[in-house]
């Protein structure tokens, strides 16, 4: 199989670039021809490879983690860049774009093999999937062992899989904000999505491209999974019962005509953000990809998954999320070889304090998980 990796000119760093990896065999029993996926890195290699970290991003994340030669923000600035824990002045810092997604990787939006989007025709994707094609872009890359792997919500449940599928391929890896396995609750909070979406007129099975695109759906979609993202102190102290502006929730001739509360005003901006940026089908297929997750499937027992493990371990979670629980990341640290702790993110706000207040635990990850 002859692969290639497409090259840019300066400058390099925080720039997309993208890499084909030949076909993809899937879990689901679906087939990928010609998979393609987009990445960005920062720094530099060293002569031996053994300073590459990969950082996985979350469900509707994209590969650039921090700016680098741009100057467009990236999403995870306090964790990645120069002198930051992931000091990309000592490290060689990769992000992928996970196949399925729609920031330059193989997805549903993705010409098939007839030349049309795959749109209804794109299978099932598998973290296990995914990280077997990030790990033939590791190769092409000349790092076949990763000085460490990290994320944070289905980015920390990519560096678990990685950890486990290939454990001689990861020597640090760093899981935040996720567990071992979606729950069912899990699983129904991301069903509700998807049917949102699938259940817009203008999905048309997802063979949309090409007209009306399923917006209300896919907002839909966004404003559930972000009640889920927010913890409801955090909402009761930003917006409690007000109303939105001139708006009246109180008044309304016919019940279409009523006004908004203020947290309703901010979901709606929430979905609208998401609308202009990400693919409904992309949406479906890595929230699918997210259900899918379960590190023991096939594997056994927690413990006995966790014993073909080699990687030093690093496992924190947001002390407010109400989505992946503190008891998820306590039960995965417990059932790691050796003894591993839970390091506590202390934010009112929610899930998304794994963003937002990654910075807490920078101090941590430069003592006990990155020296």
């Amino acid at each position: 199989m002859t692969v290639t990796v497409a090259r840019t000119t300066a400058p390099e760093h925080g720039i997309v670039r993208y890499a084909s990896i030949g076909g993809l065999q899937l879990e689901g029993g679906g087939f990928l021809p010609d998979v393609t996926l987009a990445y960005e890195t920062w720094g530099t290699l060293n002569a031996d490879g053994s300073n590459a970290i990969l950082v996985e991003h979350a469900l509707t994340g994209s590969t650039h983690v921090t700016r680098g030669d741009t100057d467009e923000e990236g999403w995870w600035e306090h964790l990645a860049g120069p002198g930051a824990p992931v000091d990309t002045d000592r490290f060689f810092v990769v992000s992928i774009n996970i196949v399925g997604g729609c920031y330059g990787s193989t997805g549903p939006s993705s010409p098939g093999p007839d030349g049309k989007p795959w749109g209804s025709t794109f299978p099932l994707v598998t973290l296990r999937d995914s990280t077997e094609a990030e790990a033939r872009l590791a190769d092409q890359l000349g790092i076949s062992s990763w000085y460490a792997v990290l994320g944070g919500s289905m980015g920390g449940a990519r560096a678990l899989e990685w950890a486990v599928t290939f454990p001689e391929r990861v020597q640090r890896c760093a899981v935040i904000a996720v567990g071992a396995a979606s729950t069912a609750e899990q699983i129904a909070f991301a069903q509700a999505q998807t049917l949102a979406i699938r259940q817009d007129p203008n999905f048309n099975d997802g063979d949309y491209y090409g007209g009306p695109i399923p917006e209300a759906g896919l907002a839909l979609a966004r404003r559930i999974a972000h009640i889920t993202y927010r913890s409801a102190a955090e909402l009761e102290h930003r917006f409690g019962r007000e109303a939105q502006a001139s708006e009246s929730p109180l008044q309304g001739g016919v019940l279409a005509g009523r006004g908004r509360y203020q947290v309703e005003s901010y979901l709606d901006h929430q979905g609208s953000k998401l609308v202009r940026r990400f693919d409904a089908n992309s949406y479906i297929a890595l929230t699918e990809t997210l259900m899918s997750h379960d590190v023991c499937r096939g594997r056994g027992s927690l413990a006995d998954t966790l014993a073909r493990t080699s990687a030093r371990f690093f496992v924190a979670a947001v002390e407010s999320d109400r989505l992946y629980f503190p008891s998820q990341s306590h039960e995965l640290a417990q059932a790691l070889p050796g003894d591993v702790g839970v390091h506590l993110i202390q934010a009112p706000i929610g899930h998304d304090g794994f963003l937002t207040e990654i910075g807490q635990l920078g101090a941590q990850l430069r003592s006990d998980f990155l020296a």
